[in-house]
């Protein structure tokens, strides 16, 4: 298919312009003022923004054996609705992926789909935190990340030795920094909420002493670890101060925890619970400020389906919430149209830190490169409406919340995978 899209406000890094992109074979052809061919379809891009696609790096697909929540079809619908071209899948499926076999099948069933799915594999076998994986193997088919994401490795000197094995291979670690016994049956943040429903809470020390303890692994031993899900203001300090003394540490964090707080749970709805929980203003404030200054890397959505029926109960319904669809949107409204993150930021911490860290090429607007863009109209405001989601969840904390920012279209390969409306 031969595109032209005229007129859009092109944005990447080092690139902030108002241009013509003509797409052919899959491919920028050409980027400049006033191009005219004949092609398959030309698009206005009058008042629209052209992004790289966007890249999630902590995503649930519930693929294998849990497909009535998502399967990866749905969630790459899902993720392309929301102007996701790549995604991380975490492991923690049925069976977990700790074996050839099983990333052969997510990837088998992921290469028609559009996006990009690199699927972690677990760090133990089992996610049992009890005997370590084999990284090569797991390496060698596909797998780019460890993780034995939904829990901690609880013992320390394996943690240590898998990050050992993880550097002699050149793979990246990511930790889920929350210590089971410290929340101890927690379903939501510890404090005067918590208090007030009557719940037990998981307190800030359960995800500030992993997050410190796989640090301190990590530069004993000069390895690397990223920091998954990052909520609390004590994970924000402890990372920072670890990037200044020049530890190779990288983190995400997600837009729940820069917009909203448990202030939150006093609907005692379980579309309001997530693994770590929503906390207090100070945290989100600080986590606000971690992804102004660049201690935060980049932002995620850990998307993690539930059906409603898991979800009717708000003291034991499954913690987690859907995010493809609305990630991008959510930063616009909070980061972006607050003054606080240009778009090209924006374009770093959602579309090329993440490939980055993971050692990904990054996409981008470039004449010979493979057309995976997004088209965004910026000020288009919507209503945030979970019923209409792609994912086949629709476990969203952002329920009925006016967001102003919207992708319009997703072009992977240089074909038209999502088109709004």
């Amino acid at each position: 298919m031969k595109l032209l899209i005229q007129n859009v406000h092109a944005v990447d890094r080092g690139l902030d312009k108002v241009t013509d992109i003509l797409i052919d074979n899959g491919k920028i052809i050409r980027m400049g003022q006033g191009i005219s061919e004949p092609c398959d379809r030309v698009i206005n891009g009058t008042g629209l923004t052209a992004m790289p696609g966007l890249f999630d790096m902590h995503v649930h697909f519930r693929d294998p054996g849990q497909t009535h929540k998502e399967d990866i079809l749905t969630g790459c619908k899902a993720a392309l609705a929301g102007g996701v071209t790549g995604v991380l899948c975490m492991p923690n499926t049925t069976p977990p992926v700790d074996s050839p076999e099983v990333l052969r099948y997510i990837l088998e069933k992921a290469k028609d789909t559009g996006v990009s799915v690199y699927p972690a594999a677990c760090i133990t076998k089992g996610m049992k935190g009890e005997e370590l994986t084999d990284f090569a193997e797991l390496k060698a088919n596909g797998s780019v990340c460890l993780s034995d994401d939904g829990r901690p490795v609880k013992n320390a000197e394996l943690m240590r030795l898998a990050l050992e094995k993880a550097k002699q291979e050149g793979m990246l670690i990511a930790s889920h920094c929350e210590d089971l016994d410290i929340i101890n049956g927690g379903i939501m943040h510890k404090g005067s909420i918590s208090e007030e429903l009557g719940v037990r809470g998981m307190d800030r020390a359960s995800e500030d002493y992993i997050t410190a303890r796989e640090i301190v692994l990590a530069a004993s031993m000069g390895g690397r670890i990223h920091i998954c899900h990052v909520s609390t203001k004590g994970s924000v300090e402890i990372i920072r101060a670890a990037k200044q003394l020049g530890v190779n540490v990288t983190c995400e964090t997600a837009p729940h925890y820069l917009m909203l707080t448990h202030e939150k749970l006093r609907s005692r709805s379980a579309n309001d619970r997530m693994n770590p929980p929503l906390r207090e203003e100070s945290d989100r404030a600080a986590i606000e400020a971690a992804v102004l200054d660049g201690t935060i890397d980049c932002i995620i959505t850990d998307h993690a389906p539930h059906t409603q029926e898991e979800k009717a109960d708000f003291e034991h319904a499954p913690n987690g919430i859907v995010g493809l669809e609305t990630s991008l949107a959510a930063i616009l409204t909070s980061l972006y149209h607050t003054g606080k993150l240009s778009l090209m930021q924006i374009v770093e911490k959602m579309s090329i830190r993440p490939r980055e860290i993971l050692g990904i090429k990054p996409e981008c607007l470039q004449e010979g490169r493979t057309a995976n863009l997004i088209l965004v109209d910026t000020q288009q405001k919507w209503t945030v409406e979970p019923e209409r989601f792609h994912s086949k969840s629709c476990n969203t904390a952002f329920r009925n919340m006016e967001l102003t920012g919207k992708v319009v279209m997703t072009v992977t390969e240089g074909m038209i995978r999502y088109e709004q409306g």
